[in-house]
């Protein structure tokens, strides 16, 4: 499909990277067991009151991951859709906690990072472990015309991104949505095999952790700018709703 014609309707585009959010989350549920959290079972499907903006949020937890969040949004008036896989593991390691976010805002919009669960200024060996190993994909991204670096203008969201994160736009194509699709899996594959040789967290430190863990989550939603968005589709009230949602406020597993 032509550049043009996608800029036109998203749903190509769309289909594509809610694609690739899948062929992820085939890859979490192969090696994880979770279960769905009934606390966003109405958010499976919502719409706007005005207008065609619609969407689906689904929650979910387990033995090893606290909060896994899978869903997706879309204007078709305005050609905007995202979609989000983010995945929160319990305290019995630190291994990063893996997020996705896909968008077309028009232009392709993509943020993959692995979050940190350490103090990188002084865990110097969880930065090499951890970080070291995705900076050349990193430098890559920076030297490359056909992706330009999403800087945000909010404080806390450039705090809460790794010095590894990848937060670029560029234009909607097939070659850069099959980069982007390369790199995704490259991460999520790395980070199963982090998972995999992970050392247990001692238990006298594991409450602290779910501490920060919870902490880091819920200020990464409610402090993301994009939530004027969904209010301007969905409402304060609905919008309150999805937020509460993505950090588990309302959470009965």
């Amino acid at each position: 499909m032509l550049k043009h014609e996608l800029e036109k309707d998203n749903t190509a585009i769309f289909e594509q990277l809610w694609g690739i959010t899948n062929e992820l989350r085939q890859k979490l549920d192969a090696r994880f067991q979770v279960h769905p959290d009934p606390s966003t079972k109405n958010l499976q499907s919502y719409s706007a009151l005005t207008g065609k903006a619609h969407g689906s949020l689904n929650t979910f937890s387990g033995e090893e991951i606290d909060w896994l969040v899978h869903s997706w949004l879309r204007d078709p008036q305005s050609g905007f859709c995202n979609m989000h896989l983010s995945i929160w593991l319990k305290p019995h390691i630190r291994v990063p906690h893996l997020a996705f976010a896909f968008a077309t805002v028009p232009k392709l919009f993509f943020y993959m990072d692995y979050i940190p669960r350490s103090d990188l200024f002084t865990n110097l060996d969880y930065l090499d472990r951890y970080y070291e190993p995705v900076n050349k994909t990193y430098l890559e991204f920076l030297g490359d015309s056909r992706f330009q670096q999403y800087i945000s203008k909010t404080l806390y969201i450039r705090q809460a991104q790794s010095h590894t994160s990848l937060c670029y736009t560029s234009p909607v194509t097939e070659e850069t949505i099959a980069v982007v699709n390369t790199v995704a899996h490259e991460m999520m594959d790395r980070w199963l095999t982090w998972v995999d040789e992970a050392e247990s967290v001692p238990d006298d430190q594991r409450a602290a952790l779910s501490e920060r863990d919870l902490i880091v989550r819920r200020a990464i939603a409610q402090r993301d700018p994009d939530n004027q968005i969904a209010v301007r589709l969905f409402g304060e009230e609905l919008t309150d709703k999805l937020v509460r949602s993505l950090w588990g406020a309302d959470r009965i597993l």
